[in-house]
């Protein structure tokens, strides 16, 4: 019944403020075009359809906004005076009150405002989708930005989140398609990332992660947290000081080099993505900012840390395989990794599928990013996956959805960029270190430890196991200990050879030296 009425208050919301437009620019079938014209007979629309549709997206909540935001940054795909309205989302939604602010925050801490900070400003910066940040200076004089958790956003995101998963539920039984892209395993994904977002102690914790993994790029700033100020619905943290990477001509006229700033945005992405794994999920203009202090001037400063992304190493690996066979445009070893890993049916005819591919994609090659979309580029994408039955994976969905951000971003920076031309010797890079010999020796450093501790009772085991072979239930357990004394064999043998060849390079080394001596 709740998820009835949330779907009239949606409906209602849609017709009220016009966003009933939208639905005739992507619908053309007639019966729905008939169907909105009567539902909207008498209606008055004197404001601008940008307008109106933030106005709407704000009032249907946090789940809309977010839809918005995302939108906001693709200018190449929806007019310039809804982009520029939707833009409004990212950091000036509509503040709640700064008594119920003052309110939260005491109530967290169990203590009086004034009896934590020194001063606290009671005018939000900046208000978004989730919550609403303002300045404050901690006793002991340090500036600080809080963040205050709206009231009430869990009841309805959770009301939007059920009646997504229902709609997933229902359009998956109606549509291949749906089955096919895995649409209920995409609401919960996005289910689970927006509960995350709601505990601010968890986006403290992605911020500490993001800080050290980042320390030594020197390319972003990743405020530190005040830990003893972290709870789940405030959270306290160095304030930054920077301009909004939407103000370009400030930026620019600053004198931060424009073009290095883009490809600098391109390797934090792939730095994270690929070396990390961990990488900043939600990176709309209103997340980033520009340093113009002397000791860090040009660098980004990343803000908002609620929502991140996680890749395995299998992905790692299996994306990084993917883009730099599609960078040097073999586009039949995409097609193979695709088979190989299951994302298409074992039947499937290699030549068709990289034929496909090489349509969609060489286009895209040797022009700057005003020339091409990458919006564009994936609905293409979207439409040869449905023709070769191509599994989406769901966990790959977040980082769609912040290479588009990137694209986007990228293309406000610098549209002369070459996206693919500076991510290529990046990717490279990273391929040479995991498959080369600085890769082997990491592996070797991670795994020995674990076989020292294993080899001394690998005679012990293998013996008790002879022991018992006679009982068909231990044979799994023999096979297995076997399995294990001959991959450890093979792991010894490589670090003596890898050990020989290090002491044979350097008694060359030596007697060269010496001989030159």
């Amino acid at each position: 019944m709740k998820q009835f009425g949330r779907l009239v208050t949606i409906v209602v919301t849609v017709l009220r403020f016009g966003l009933d437009e939208v639905a005739l620019s992507v619908f053309r079938q007639r019966w729905v075009r008939a169907l909105v014209r009567i539902v909207t007979i008498g209606r008055r629309l004197d404001a601008p359809r940008g307008e109106r549709l933030r106005q709407g997206l704000e009032r249907l909540g946090p789940i809309f906004v977010k839809f918005g935001q995302v939108l906001s940054t693709r200018r190449d795909l929806i007019p310039l005076d809804v982009a520029d309205q939707l833009a409004r989302l990212q950091d000036r939604v509509p503040p709640f009150p700064a008594a119920a602010s003052r309110a939260l925050v005491e109530k967290a801490f169990n203590r009086r405002i004034d009896e934590i900070f020194a001063s606290f400003e009671v005018e939000p910066v900046a208000s978004a989708s989730i919550a609403q940040v303002h300045f404050a200076v901690l006793k002991d004089g340090r500036e600080v930005a809080v963040k205050v958790l709206r009231p009430g956003m869990l009841k309805v995101i959770d009301q939007d989140l059920s009646l997504l998963h229902l709609l997933a539920r229902w359009v998956e039984r109606l549509s291949h398609d749906a089955r096919r892209l895995k649409l209920r395993e995409v609401v919960a994904e996005f289910d689970g990332h927006l509960h995350d977002e709601l505990d601010l102690v968890r986006e403290a914790a992605n911020a500490s992660q993001l800080r050290t993994n980042m320390k030594g790029l020197n390319l972003v700033l990743v405020p530190e947290m005040v830990w003893e100020l972290c709870t789940a619905s405030v959270l306290v943290m160095e304030r930054m000081k920077g301009v909004p990477i939407s103000q370009i001509e400030r930026i620019r006229a600053a004198g931060v080099d424009i073009p290095k700033l883009a490809r600098d945005g391109v390797t934090i992405f792939f730095t994270q993505v690929f070396r990390d794994g961990f990488f900043h999920a939600d990176m709309h203009p209103g997340n980033i900012q520009v340093s113009l202090d002397p000791s860090t001037f040009g660098r980004y400063i990343a803000l908002d840390f609620g929502i991140v992304g996680t890749l395995t190493d299998t992905d790692k690996e299996y994306l990084a395989y993917n883009f730099i066979a599609f960078f040097r445009r073999d586009y039949k070893r995409v097609a193979e990794l695709h088979i190989e890993s299951g994302w298409v049916p074992r039947e499937t005819r290699v030549d068709a599928l990289e034929a496909a591919i090489r349509t969609v994609c060489e286009p895209m090659f040797d022009r700057p990013l005003r020339e091409i979309s990458l919006g564009q580029v994936l609905l293409r994408l979207f439409q040869t996956s449905r023709r070769f039955n191509v599994q989406i994976q769901p966990q790959l969905v977040l980082l769609q959805k912040t290479l588009l951000n990137i694209e986007g971003l990228g293309r406000d920076l610098d549209p002369d960029l070459d996206l693919w031309t500076t991510a290529k010797p990046f990717l490279e890079r990273w391929m040479n270190e995991q498959v080369g010999w600085r890769g082997l020796l990491r592996r070797l450093e991670r795994e020995v430890p674990g076989y020292t501790k294993l080899l001394p009772q690998l005679p012990r085991l293998v013996h008790q196991a002879l022991q018992h072979a006679a009982d068909p239930t231990e044979n799994a357990t023999l096979a297995a200990l076997l399995a294990e004394q001959r991959r450890t064999n093979r792991l010894l043998q490589t670090v003596l050879w890898a050990g020989a060849g290090f002491v044979a390079g350097a008694l060359v080394v030596r007697l060269f030296t010496l001989w030159h001596g």
